[in-house]
């Protein structure tokens, strides 16, 4: 039984008839532009076709009542003064519906089902999946326009102002604006968007470490606050404004983390565009090349890697059939994505996870995905 049908049932048996809608909100895989985001670069992503699952209907006044099955938990709460309690899964629900709120919607209730088959903690971004999940859910219930653009807006000041995350665009506007079949370049300044299709006879893998990290309060906020004092010493408004030309000439006055720091986001940002290119020409090895360097530079300048990681990189890079490997997400654990070709993942799938376990005794998990269109509704 697949998520949808899952939800689906659940809700049956708890609220005692068919839901109305059921909403699709995919995870996301970064294909590369790590940490670019909220530096105001550019990032190619592609949404996936693992989720987060919400069955539910529109309930009289102005109160949610939401089940997790993934959580094995109940919750409720009023629309009318949200407050925020502690942490958990309910809390990107609230946050969701604050954010909503605050730009002026006004909300109706709803009751619903939830669950998903994308990891948690793994760099796939299931907490963005699942605001975006509930602000097409309210969208449903509430008669608001859906506009990806708008609503990843309000999902990532979900996450910034109610989670405590500074995380940047990328995820909510992936999630929302994802292409069937492509990867897509977002310009994080100005949110234009250009599709970017994937090489012929390739393939997405992956490579889930099984270590996870924790981004709230930890390393990501400082990583941030590294990057916006690079910008300020260099008298920019980002580091977006920074060529790599500049910055050799240029960083030497900067402390020695920081200009590391700066180093990756300035490179990552040419290494995005010219993976943009190497799509639309079709260059796998171009693209894979791209991706190798991308964890170098993240492993050495910006320091966000871990022996997992790297060992996953490791192997995904010395295994036949892989053009490039590269960790993705926030970093500090998660998952490692591989360009691969079409026809011997499998066998790729194989060699990289036996080498893994022998390397670092842990299990892991390993699977191709393809890129999905954003988040949708079926209707019941």
């Amino acid at each position: 039984m697949g998520p949808a049908e899952r939800v689906t049932a659940a809700f049956r048996a708890r609220f005692g008839s068919e839901p109305s809608l059921v909403v699709r909100s995919p995870g996301r895989v970064n294909v590369i532009g790590e940490h670019t985001d909220y530096n105001e670069g550019f990032v190619l992503p592609m949404a996936i076709d693992r989720a987060v699952w919400i069955a539910l209907r529109a309930r009289p006044g102005r109160e949610v009542v939401a089940v997790s099955l993934d959580f094995a938990g109940e919750k409720a709460f009023a629309l009318d003064g949200l407050r925020r309690e502690g942490a958990g899964w309910v809390e990107y629900l609230k946050g969701t519906a604050w954010a909503l709120a605050e730009a002026g919607h006004r909300l109706a209730g709803w009751e619903g089902v939830l669950a998903g088959d994308l990891p948690i903690g793994a760099g796939l971004s299931s907490s963005a999946a699942l605001e975006m999940a509930a602000a097409r859910a309210f969208a449903a219930v509430s008669g608001l326009p859906w506009d990806p653009v708008a609503m990843a807006k309000l999902a990532r000041r979900a996450e910034n102002e109610w989670v405590g995350v500074g995380c940047g665009i990328m995820d909510p506007l992936i999630i929302g604006a994802g292409r069937e079949g492509h990867a897509v370049l977002i310009d994080c300044r100005s949110l234009e968007m250009r599709p970017a299709p994937l090489p012929r006879g390739t393939a997405i893998a992956i490579l889930d470490t099984s270590t996870r990290r924790e981004l709230t309060g930890s390393a990501y906020n400082e990583r941030r606050a590294q990057c916006e004092e690079a910008a300020r010493r260099l008298g920019v408004k980002a580091l977006r404004d920074v060529t790599p030309a500049a910055l050799a000439a240029r960083g030497g006055a900067l402390p020695d983390v920081v200009r590391r720091r700066a180093r990756h986001i300035v490179s990552e940002n040419a290494r995005t565009l010219d993976a943009a290119e190497a799509m639309q020409a079709g260059d796998a090895r171009r693209l894979g090349g791209l991706m190798n360097e991308s964890h170098l530079s993240m492993r050495d300048d910006f320091e966000i890697s871990t022996a997992a990681l790297d060992a996953m990189a490791d192997l995904g890079q010395a295994a036949a059939g892989c053009y490039g490997a590269r960790m993705t997400g926030g970093g500090f654990g998660g998952c490692v994505v591989a360009l691969v070709d079409e026809a011997t993942a499998p066998a790729f799938l194989d060699a990289v996870g036996r080498g893994y376990r022998e390397r670092t005794a842990l299990t892991p998990s390993l699977y191709l995905c393809r890129p999905q269109a954003g988040a949708s509704i079926m209707r019941t």
